[in-house]
């Protein structure tokens, strides 16, 4: 009875051992390769699965031998695929950060030139709705424009250019809805100092005509809601803005209401002052 135990345990070891090499035994080529220990194997391999653009796999075993390459002749081509990996599998920060270091790296590669797109690119793709924070449309916007200053001579100088055009749409956008909110808000002081500075930035908008009427319109309600003291003053900046609307858009859609914005201002400024002449 008492050599029972000893041989149950020394079953329960052959159990787990006949375990082991089952699941060894089924190990998918890929895992044998990922655990193989082989650098000059995985990293051929991920070679392999780049050509046939299995990024993930690519990227998998890319992961385990790029900080072993220093020097290596094939150092050049893993880094770029590298980068490459993670823009396909659109991890574009990441992708952004590879692209940029390798451009700064590899100065003297052919492939510079493609990695210094790619990391503007990337932050492109990063880009969000106007509605958003914007700091990835900046850095994209800042990083086009740092390739068409190193490669002023590229093909791809004219799509730069229409992409960072895009971006600061998207930007503009943004700065007027900034505006309009504050307008909506009736926090007009704020509106005005926001629509001041979208065309401070923008002076080309093609919202250009509007954010000016609705200075002019926000002018005047601040006017409206000021204490006493500040009317008249208020009310003569209202009438300023409105001339400027008229000089820059005679014939403009908004023509009509500005003039009455006007005349309305022109007249509550000479009550005003008619009040403040009789305390």
């Amino acid at each position: 009875m008492y050599l029972c135990a000893p041989m149950r345990k020394s079953s329960g070891f052959i159990l787990l051992f006949a375990c082991f090499l089952g699941f060894t035994a089924c190990k998918s080529p890929f895992e044998k390769i990922r655990t193989s220990g082989n650098g000059e194997l995985i990293l051929n391999t991920a070679f392999k699965y780049y050509e046939k653009k299995n990024y993930q796999r690519a990227l998998t075993l890319f992961e385990l031998v790029i900080n072993t390459l220093r020097g290596d002749a094939r150092a050049e081509k893993a880094y770029y695929e590298y980068a490459q990996c993670h823009y396909q599998t659109k991890q574009y920060l990441l992708a952004a950060f590879y692209f940029k270091n390798f451009s700064n790296t590899f100065t003297n590669s052919p492939l510079r030139e493609e990695a210094a797109f790619m990391s503007a690119y990337s932050n492109y793709q990063m880009s969000p709705s106007f509605r958003l924070e914007q700091s990835a449309t900046i850095s994209a916007i800042e990083e086009f424009q740092v390739f068409v200053n190193l490669f002023p001579s590229s093909t791809k100088v004219g799509q730069c250019n229409e992409l960072i055009d895009e971006l600061r749409r998207k930007l503009e956008q943004k700065a007027f809805a900034e505006g309009q909110l504050y307008y909506d808000l009736k926090q007009f002081q704020s509106a005005v100092i926001s629509f001041d500075n979208l065309l401070r930035d923008y002076p080309e908008s093609p919202d250009a005509e509007r954010v000016r009427f609705l200075i002019a319109k926000a002018s005047f309600l601040l006017a409206e809601n000021s204490v006493v003291e500040k009317k008249v003053d208020r009310y003569g900046n209202a009438m300023t803005r409105c001339n400027d609307f008229l000089e820059k858009y005679p014939s403009g859609k908004y023509v009509r209401e500005i003039k009455d914005i006007r005349k309305s201002a022109e007249s509550a400024q000479k009550g005003v002052r008619k009040k403040l002449k009789n305390v």
